[in-house]
């Protein structure tokens, strides 16, 4: 599989890179970012991938969150892919913001038009991670995964339905429990489908009721934040899940804090402690 280097900048030592492939699931161009610390130089190192939220790219975490300062002092390599597939000519896809571009809920599509494309679970959780594995010095061992909003959902699915292969997962102001709200049921609609039974499998507050995990879960959620009022994100849902399954989930609520990436950049040390710690860097 051919990757295509379209920019890269030099940033704490280490280098930041966004590439173009053509993805076998997505069959479509897909882009994703990496960051490369000073350490993958000498060894291999760990992997920690970023899921972003409605309407991002693979640019936004990359540009705005500040993380490759503590990813170069703890030899994390970073991986951000875009949020879907671009660009297809499907009718609808740019239609609204919180569905179709920029708007996968990193679901594998089951309806049409969007099932020959939008398989952004498979991509996130296979197709990517071995193009990482192949392409650069990274020990697939030791892997975690976070995100924010949509990714943030992205992040928790990926690590409870796969608990033997991240070592950490946490979260900026997830959407926990997508078939209870707008975004989700409109996205799980024109995805999935009607059967609201399929929907479970990616909605973390009914995943952690089944799911193996046992490590800690880190989420941050800012008070201030105008979707919380909607009823978009439902953190509440997700802690009681978690307390009735024994999860240790470490709710954080940030008086004050909205859903930019201000509020990202203000707390991403701390995430990627809690990550450098799990994978073995500290």
């Amino acid at each position: 599989m051919t990757l295509t280097l379209n920019q890269q900048n030099r940033s704490f030592g280490g280098t930041t890179q966004f590439y173009q492939h053509s993805s076998q699931c997505c069959d479509a161009p897909m882009r994703f970012s990496v960051y490369s610390p000073p350490q993958a130089a000498q060894q291999p190192v760990p992997i920690l991938y970023w899921l972003s939220g409605l309407t991002c790219t693979e640019e936004n975490f990359m540009i705005k969150a500040g993380a490759q300062r503590l990813a170069a002092q703890y030899g994390l390599l970073l991986v951000a892919p875009d949020t879907s597939p671009r660009n297809l000519g499907l009718p609808g896809e740019d239609d609204r913001w919180d569905f179709g571009s920029g708007a996968s809920f990193y679901v594998d599509a089951t309806e049409l038009p969007w099932a020959k494309h939008y398989q952004m679970y498979r991509y996130v959780t296979e197709e990517l991670p071995a193009l990482i594995e192949k392409n650069f010095p990274v020990d697939p061992t030791r892997q975690s995964i976070f995100g924010h909003s949509m990714g943030g959902h992205g992040a928790l699915i990926c690590a409870l339905r796969h608990p033997s292969r991240y070592q950490s997962v946490s979260a900026f102001a997830p959407i926990t429990a997508p078939m209870c709200c707008p975004w989700g049921e409109t996205a799980f609609r024109g995805y999935l489908g009607e059967n609201r039974q399929s929907w479970a499998a990616y909605d973390a507050s009914e995943l952690v009721k089944t799911s193996a995990w046992q490590r800690p879960i880190l989420v941050d959620q800012g008070e201030a934040d105008s979707f919380l009022a909607q009823g978009q994100l439902l953190p509440e849902r997700f802690e009681t899940a978690c307390q009735q399954a024994g999860i240790d989930l470490r709710l954080r609520m940030q008086p004050g804090y909205d859903h930019s990436y201000y509020f990202i950049a203000s707390f991403i040390d701390d995430h990627l402690r809690h990550h450098a710690e799990a994978l073995g860097c500290l």
